[in-house]
């Protein structure tokens, strides 16, 4: 049978590929833009249907009928880096949370400790050797193929066909369901004074040469605005953005210094414009990974000067950072941060740079605090962390004792609030 031809009889509605899932299955989507919407919808619609199905998943883009409190016995969430989407369950306790690293959910799915009974995800279209690109979200997901009984595939002419072990082929597909809708685009995040304070202090500490991993928000991406006068730049990271596509674009990223797989812009998900997505169409300079390639501290550690690139809620006076959670309150989750520190701190020239404001809720609660505050979810340890950094300076804590520490934290810290954190240090003995 040809390729074609098991095309068209894999092909389903969404509302009949939806029944492959049986009761007490874990369904494993992609993160963010990989989610495929008509799927989500159809499970939504039929949710009541199904007894203790779960979604697993990093980054819910959508928040789709099924994140309710009244259904969750029947469909519910099991978040394994909390968003938009499902953060308000997590906080009110109806949304599961499975703590992680993200370089790790592969191995952890492999083994049985995260169940993967099915997967949802959308795809490019088929080539004519009978390969999907999983484009979007390669991330956990191959290794959820690997284990699942069935894999349905959401084709999409929109989302791109990229390099890279991110292809699935029509042999390992149970059912398929076609969609059209543009790609979900995420812009980038807001940048003001303060996150591009934070951004020059960093790009001034960032070589020719270097190899770049970026995450998430307005800091890093006031990073990147900020890095258009270097030359030879790398990525090998986990997010591939718009502002990575802008350094491309003017000639600063070109792969060319890199170590580890040279001429290649390496990631495990993509989240963007409609311009990034046509760019990594096709496109051989780019290569989507699993995970567990893209974020091993080993492999990563591997490019000299790598820079990571992550931002922080809260630090203590020791650098131990709350990334992930308002005290007790979830708000994210680990992810990659811990992963690239520390792929930082093993790279010849590594620096790995956490960055905060100094100060929320205009400027009456200061971020760096003597301690985490009660229930805080550390992120990154007082022994991985390196570069501190604020809109006020910038703190090298590696190789510091506890007291120097405190000494550079509080003097990176807001103004108003130092006399306060040096009397707090003194007490806790740590001044």
């Amino acid at each position: 049978m040809s390729h074609q031809d098991q095309y068209r009889q894999k092909l389903i509605p969404a509302a009949e590929a939806v029944r492959l899932v049986r009761d007490g299955d874990m369904i494993v989507v992609p993160t963010g833009v990989g989610e495929p919407p008509s799927l989500l919808t159809a499970l939504s619609e039929q949710r009541r249907d199904f007894n203790d199905v779960k979604v697993s998943q990093i980054l819910a883009m959508r928040k789709y009928a099924y994140f309710d409190r009244e259904t969750t016995q029947h469909v519910r969430h099991v978040s394994l880096f909390f968003g938009g989407a499902s953060r308000p369950g997590g906080q009110e306790g109806w949304t599961d949370f499975i703590p992680n690293y993200f370089s790790e959910i592969p191995a952890q799915i492999e083994r049985g400790q995260i169940p993967a009974e099915v997967v949802f995800s959308m795809a490019s279209p088929m080539d004519a050797h009978g390969y999907f690109s999983l484009s979007l979200g390669a991330d956990y997901t191959m290794a959820a193929i690997a284990q699942a009984r069935a894999v349905v595939l959401e084709v999409n002419p929109n989302v791109p066909f990229a390099y890279g072990n991110c292809h699935v082929h029509i042999s390992q597909v149970a059912a398929l369901v076609e969609s059209s809708e543009p790609v979900l685009e995420v812009g980038l995040p807001k940048i003001g004074p303060v996150q591009q304070a934070i951004g020059k202090h960093v790009a001034d500490l960032i070589e020719d040469g270097s190899t770049l991993q970026i995450g998430y928000g307005g800091i890093p991406d006031a990073v990147v605005m900020q890095l258009t006068d270097k030359r030879d730049l790398g990525i090998h990271t986990e997010m591939l953005g718009d502002g990575i596509l802008t350094l491309i674009e003017a000639g600063v990223v070109n792969n060319r210094r890199k170590n580890y797989l040279p001429g290649k812009t390496v990631a495990t998900f993509a989240l963007g414009s409609n311009k990034l997505y046509r760019f990594m169409d096709r496109n051989p300079a780019i290569e989507m990974h699993p995970v567990n390639f893209t974020n091993d501290p080993y492999l990563a550690g591997q490019n000299d000067k790598l820079i990571a690139i992550n931002a922080t809620l809260q630090i203590d006076l020791l650098g131990q950072c709350g990334s992930e959670s308002l005290g007790h309150a979830p708000y994210s989750g680990t992810g990659g941060q811990s992963d690239f520190v520390r792929a930082a701190n093993r790279s010849r020239g590594g620096k790995a740079f956490i960055v905060l404001p100094s100060s929320a809720k205009g400027d009456t609660i200061s971020r760096i605090v003597p301690s985490l505050s009660p229930g805080t979810h550390v992120s990154t340890s007082k022994n991985d962390i390196n570069y501190v950094v604020t809109e006020y300076g910038v703190a090298q804590l590696r190789g510091k004792s506890a007291k120097q520490r405190a000494q550079a934290l509080i003097g990176i810290a807001h103004p108003d609030f130092r006399a306060e954190l040096t009397d707090q240090a003194q007490r806790a003995r740590l001044l």
